[in-house]
Formats: C-alpha cells, sequence, structure tokens
C-alpha cells in the first residue's frame, strides 16, 4: 500500500486517521472532505496528514491506491464504484451498500479490478466477539438455540437510514460470524415517532433451518444505552455486555445436561442450575485490528475477514427486513 485517504472527517473519520496512521506505518494518509471547516480539523488533529477538498482530486493522484469510505450509507455505492473504477481498494463504513444488487455489483468490479472490497464491520474484530467465536467452534455452547440482542440508546439519529441500518447492522454481522449458517427468512417491524422522519424503533427476528432464532431490539429514544448480546445453546449460554469494561463475557453453564430424566425434568424449573465464569479476553482495539487487516489484504493479499461477500450478506438481511417492515412484519423468505 502506498497510501490510503479517509473519505469523510465527521464521527467515524477521525478514529480511521488515528488508526491508518498506526497499521499503515510508512504508507501517507489523507483526508477527503468537501468541508473546509472539516479539513481544518483534520489538519489540527493530524498536522501529518494530507487533505483533498474533493472526490476528484484524490482519485486523480496515484499515490493513494486505497481509500476508506465513512460517509453517509446513501454515498456508499457510488463512490465505492468510483474508486474501484479507479483501481482503488476500497474500505468501506457499514452497512456495504443499501441493497444487494449494489453490493453484487461491487463484488464483481472489485473482482474484475483485482481490488480488495471489504465492510468494516469493527464488532468482527472486538476481543470479547473473537472469544465467543472461539468457544461456538470449540463446541463450548453446544448447539446454537437463539440468540437475542439489545442494542438501545438515546443516540445519534441518522437521516438517510433507519435504525435497523444504523444499529443491527452490528448485531447481523456478530451473528453471521458466529455461525457459518444464514437465515432462512427475516420479519421486522419498525416505527418513527417524528413524521417524514427514519424509523427510530425496530424489532427484527430471524428464522433458520437448524431451529436458531434470533432477535433484535434496537432504538435510539431510549433513556439508557443498553449493549447487551444473549447466545443460548444446549450446553451453555454467554452474556455479551459491550458496556463492561471488566467482565464484557460471561459463560453460563445451563445446567442441563443431566445423567436422567428425572434430573432433567427437576432442572427446568430451576433459575439456573450451573456455574458462570468470566473467561479472560484479550486485549487490544477492535478498529486497530481491523485496519490491520485491511493494510495485510492490500500489501500481503491475505482475504481479510469482513470482506465484500460478508458485507452482501448483512445487506440482504437488512434490504428484507425494511421490505417485512413495509408490510407490517410479514415474515420475507431470503434467497
Amino acid at each position: 500500500m502506498k497510501g490510503i485517504c479517509i473519505v469523510g472527517y465527521g464521527y467515524w473519520g477521525p478514529k480511521l486517521v488515528r488508526n491508518f496512521l498506526q497499521a499503515a506505518a510508512g504508507c501517507t494518509v489523507a483526508v477527503c472532505d468537501e468541508s473546509p471547516d472539516r479539513l481544518s480539523r483534520a489538519q489540527k488533529d493530524f498536522p501529518a496528514v494530507k487533505v483533498f477538498s474533493s472526490f476528484d482530486r484524490l482519485l486523480a493522484d496515484p499515490d493513494f491506491d486505497a481509500v476508506a469510505l465513512a460517509t453517509p450509507v446513501s454515498t456508499h455505492f457510488p463512490l465505492a464504484k468510483r474508486a474501484l473504477e479507479a483501481g482503488r481498494h476500497v474500505l468501506v463504513e457499514k452497512p456495504l451498500t443499501t441493497s444487494r444488487r449494489e453490493a453484487d455489483e461491487l463484488i464483481a468490479l472489485a473482482s474484475r479490478q483485482q481490488r480488495v472490497l471489504m465492510v468494516d464491520h469493527t464488532f468482527l474484530y472486538h476481543p470479547a466477539v473473537r472469544k465467543i467465536k472461539a468457544l461456538v467452534e470449540a463446541g463450548d455452547l453446544g448447539q446454537l438455540r437463539y440468540i437475542d440482542s439489545t442494542r438501545i440508546n438515546l443516540g445519534l439519529f441518522q437521516h438517510d437510514v433507519n435504525v435497523l441500518w444504523d444499529l443491527a447492522v452490528h448485531d447481523l454481522s456478530i451473528v453471521n460470524y458466529l455461525t457459518p449458517e444464514r437465515p432462512l427468512a427475516v420479519s421486522a417491524v419498525a416505527t418513527a415517532h417524528t413524521a417524514g422522519a427514519p424509523e427510530n424503533i425496530g424489532f427484527l427476528v430471524l428464522r433458520y433451518a437448524s431451529g436458531l432464532v434470533v432477535h433484535l431490539n434496537c432504538s435510539w429514544v431510549s433513556p439508557v444505552k443498553i449493549r447487551h448480546i444473549l447466545i443460548g445453546g444446549d450446553r451453555k449460554m454467554v452474556l455479551y455486555n459491550d458496556l463492561d469494561q471488566n467482565e464484557p463475557v460471561k459463560v453460563y453453564d445451563s445446567g442441563y445436561q443431566a445423567r436422567s430424566d428425572e434430573e432433567r425434568s427437576r432442572l427446568l424449573f430451576d433459575y439456573r442450575a450451573g456455574d458462570v465464569y468470566s473467561p479472560k479476553i484479550s486485549g487490544g482495539e477492535a478498529l486497530a485490528a481491523l485496519a490491520a487487516d485491511f493494510v495485510s489484504a492490500v500489501s500481503r493479499g491475505t482475504a481479510p475477514v469482513s470482506d465484500g461477500r460478508f458485507g452482501a450478506d448483512v445487506t440482504a438481511i437488512l434490504e428484507a427486513a425494511q421490505r417485512s417492515v413495509r408490510q407490517r412484519g410479514q415474515e420475507v423468505e431470503l434467497a
């Protein structure tokens, strides 16, 4: 990699710049934004970065062979398409696009151009989520039965997407990371409390052939901030609390692996019969690991964890969920 330019210097842009200055040491890092105020802020925050006031000027500079898009969702497809056509490697903030058709078009274009297309699903690189994946793959949880997530806050309202595209996208990426199985169908309901604004509360349910059920609860209008995910298997269960800095992951023994039918029946009436423990979680910032993965994919040709195909799968679920919302919660089958 010769150089990378972060396009968009709003909320996420500064975080990307900071991490790429470390992950892409020796490469030139730049910022592109049409706002003079944001460019001025970028230069104050990071005096060493180069700045571009237009996307055209960025693409005309051969010193930058990669871009990271931290722009509104509605701009992801046209900007990523132009960057790939110009021969650039592309990292796109989640979600990849607003439709599966657009996502597939970008994947095909990246393949033809022999360029990396990666999506910023940061939670895939979180040490706690990686620990949970290791537990699942080791068989510690047994057969997955349910995943129940609550991601609510009184937070940043988006103007071009609703709460499912903004918040549920995180949990969908985690679910798709934890299990290779993809859902058969999705149903969703959502509501907006301001006329003409995107829905600010949403509930989404995924149905799987194995019997796994996934439920997501998302809100921009909660008086409290909660980031809980419950993962239930027939052997053990996991609680992931992203707000708990000390013990983000707790593993519960269901106690259901009894030796006799009599014991099994008795345990059904116990609140919790097994033990609980908190596994050690390694340190490290998730976004730093993601930036390093992108640099490795560009420089050494390694396969990124959150590639374009992974991002397209998440987009397909969100697109189907949006159709279900319009149909008042009717289940929509996934191809």
